[in-house]
């Protein structure tokens, strides 16, 4: 039997006073300090030096000085919606992104550099294309996969994470041929003669997680593939590091099956959970979730269990986001709904009955009018103004949509980093409404709290980056996307990646702003994101992340204070 490890005690030694040129607080009033107090991981005291100093003297306490000089001070960033175990194990595969590769023979390249130095049957995997940047402006084929091996499974994963190409040798191991049907909630894509491509979405990828793998049926893509725990640990640990050096200290698991649940119990008994952590299961865990009886949040100030997770449609970025009189790039294509409109309701009943959050991705205004009428059936059922049921990007609501989503109080939880990286694919896809995509403006008009976050690994845990894109809506590559009522101020989406985010995780009392009773989570600038140009934002370094008023991440440049 394991003995309980008690990993949510704060490792603050000794309290500490902060100084710095400012101190954005993101509570309600929005306060400015240039002095915080913390002690036990705790914020003590916020204000002028002499405040906090008063405030340490009438505690008896003698903080050690940490004086960041110049530098600006906000609450630990909340990535609200993210897959820290998938980042992870995707850092270790083939990055195939645009800065890598521009063309299909590039890919093939890369990855046959890779299977060259991998051991006999050890599986090629590659990650970040997008198929409208490349310069064939369509997915690779299986044909050109067999090209890197014929003898080992090869999977290069597209950019939105739901799906993308395999080799032959794996549609053949898996007894995939062009008479085998598609299943609920997935595609094994075919030509118009009906043979197999090799692409692959969403509910067809539990083909590579191996006879014992995580299996999810219709509820979701399934990226859950295995490695050695001891891997998924290291995996989990260059992930964690990568999410502090953006300034991110709590982050919200949005797809967690055993895979993810088992490593972040193993991380915490080894003393290495450095963040915090809310986990939302995957609704195909849904009835084994209600037979435990967890009914509402629990866990630790490190680890919790939030909600669950469900899926209404597929991804815009690889075109199975349901849109049923098709794509206007391919009118063949309509995408998919994940489950019957009744079928999605019933669970959406359930999950509300029992007092449990749901969270559900939903891209196309069909998928979400879905999610929207489902939630209104269910709080009509059993009114509760303080559910804090979230569409997970959200990305084309119609006005009248958003106007039901304030009155149910449904929260958004989007990511401009979306639109940032390929908001141009989105127009190519479905036409004009596609400069819509995420209308952040429209919801803060409307009335409906934001909260921004990274997908993280369809995008970095970035948050700066994620906040210019919301203040500009210009994309990576120069193009202002939608007209400026969609822009939402720096202040806005600061909060929405602070303290709104923190609302979204239920976790408000504790996280999200910089209080006195709150937990010293905060991300070290080098520049004021509130006062800098927008377009300059992103540029700003994150030179240190705390959590539990522990400073945990220190860029390479910076010289420690303490």
């Amino acid at each position: 039997m394991r003995k309980l490890t008690p990993f949510d005690r704060s490792a603050q030694a000794a309290p500490a006073l902060v100084t710095a040129r400012a101190i954005h607080t993101a509570d309600a009033a929005d306060t400015t300090a240039t002095a915080m107090l913390t002690d036990r991981g705790r914020i003590v005291a916020l204000g002028t030096v002499a405040e906090c100093e008063d405030v340490a003297a009438r505690a008896e306490l003698t903080p050690e000085r940490v004086e960041l000089g110049d530098a600006v001070v906000v609450p630990g960033f909340v990535d609200a919606h993210a897959h820290p175990l998938m980042f992870g194990q995707m850092m270790t595969w083939v990055d195939c992104g645009p800065e890598k590769a521009g063309s299909i023979p590039e890919i093939v390249a890369l990855l046959k550099a890779a299977a060259a130095g991998l051991p006999a049957g050890r599986p090629v995997r590659g990650y970040g294309y997008e198929q409208r940047n490349l310069a064939e402006k369509r997915h690779p084929t299986r044909f050109e996969l067999d090209e890197v091996a014929s003898d080992r499974e090869v999977y290069l994963m597209n950019a939105s994470g739901h799906g993308g190409v395999v080799n032959s040798y794996t549609l053949d191991v898996n007894g995939v041929d062009r008479d085998t049907p598609n299943p609920d909630g997935g595609e094994f894509f075919r030509d118009a003669d009906g043979e197999l491509t090799g692409e692959l979405s969403d509910a067809a990828c539990n083909i590579l997680t191996g006879v014992h793998g995580v299996k999810i049926g219709h509820h979701g893509p399934n990226f859950h593939l295995a490695d050695e725990p001891e891997e998924h640990l290291r995996q989990l640990d260059a992930a964690t590091q990568r999410f502090l050096a953006g300034g991110v200290t709590s982050i919200g698991d949005c797809q967690v099956t055993r895979r993810e649940f088992d490593m972040y119990l193993r991380l915490a008994e080894a003393g290495r959970l450095e963040l915090r952590v809310s986990m939302y299961l995957l609704s195909h865990l849904l009835d084994e979730a209600l037979e435990m009886g967890l009914v509402g949040q629990f866990g630790n100030a490190h680890l919790s269990f939030a909600g669950i997770k469900f899926y209404a449609d597929g991804t815009l970025g690889g075109w199975t986001a349901y849109f049923p009189d098709g794509y206007v790039g391919d009118p063949c294509r309509t995408g998919q709904l994940y489950h019957e409109p009744a079928d999605y309701a019933e669970l959406i009943r359930k999950a509300h009955a029992a007092g449990l959050q749901t969270a559900t991705h939903a891209q196309s205004p069909t998928a979400i009018e879905m999610v929207v009428s489902a939630i209104e059936a269910a709080l009509a059922e059993r009114p509760d103004a303080d559910a804090r049921h979230r569409i997970e990007h959200c990305g084309l609501p119609t006005p009248g949509q958003i106007a039901r989503m304030a009155t149910a109080g449904i929260r958004p939880v989007n990511q401009t980093q979306h639109y940032f990286n390929w908001g141009e694919g989105v127009e190519e896809a479905i036409g004009t409404p596609g400069e819509r995509f995420n209308p952040l403006g429209e919801f803060e008009r409307a009335g409906v709290p934001m909260t921004i976050s990274s997908d993280a690994p369809v995008a970095e845990p970035i948050p700066l980056e994620a906040i210019q894109t919301a203040v500009t809506r210009v994309t990576r590559r120069g193009h202002r996307l939608g007209p400026d009522d969609l822009r939402i101020s720096a202040l806005a989406a600061l909060r929405a990646h602070t303290i709104e985010g923190a609302v979204s995780i239920g976790r408000e009392d504790d996280l999200g702003s910089l209080e006195v009773g709150k937990l010293a989570d905060f991300a070290v600038l080098s520049d004021d994101p509130l006062a800098v140009p927008a377009e300059e934002i992103a540029a700003i370094e994150v030179r240190e992340t705390w959590v539990d008023g522990v400073r945990r991440h220190v860029a390479a440049r910076t010289t420690a204070a303490v």
